[in-house]
């Protein structure tokens, strides 16, 4: 593997986030003011066919990218902030097979994405213009099966 090559896969094995390429090379930037964006598109897709990386479309109309987790999870996307949530909940995963159980399927991958809006935004009285109450990010206190979320912010400018 090259240098340059090493270097996005250092970038991608450190984010914390599900950055899209462009942040890829934004960071990959800092440590080797050589990488081309083009060099970043082509490490990626050849992570992503090797299996090292997925693909993700969090409806913002770019690709995000995340190491192939050893444990599934899935991902709830607040819409207004762009934070992705990982979670895991055993009562989803067992509700899945039984679906697929009863229209006659042994299921054995599926990828879930969930799409919405934090829940103090939505109270009678708050003003839909006002964003200031949005807590981007603060999602650790969301209920889950077997409470492991994983709040990742998505900005790209986070290292």
């Amino acid at each position: 593997m090259t240098g340059q090559r090493r270097i996005v896969a250092r970038v991608l094995s450190e984010s914390a986030d599900h950055p899209d390429v462009e942040a890829v090379h934004q960071r990959a930037a800092k440590l080797d003011s050589g990488i081309s964006i083009a060099t970043v598109y082509r490490t990626v897709r050849l992570f992503e066919e090797a299996g090292i990386l997925e693909r993700h479309d969090f409806g913002d109309g770019r690709a995000r990218y995340e190491e192939s987790p050893e444990e599934h999870h899935d991902h709830l996307i607040d819409l207004r902030s762009g934070t992705v949530i990982e979670f895991q909940d055993n009562e989803i995963e067992l509700l899945q097979a039984k679906i697929a159980a009863r229209h006659g399927y042994r299921l054995v991958d599926h990828r879930l994405e969930l799409f919405g809006v934090p829940l103090e935004n939505d109270a009678p009285d708050a003003d839909p213009g006002d964003e200031a109450g949005t807590s981007a990010g603060k999602s650790n206190d969301a209920e889950s099966g077997d409470g492991s979320e994983n709040a990742s912010d998505s900005s790209p400018d986070r290292d």
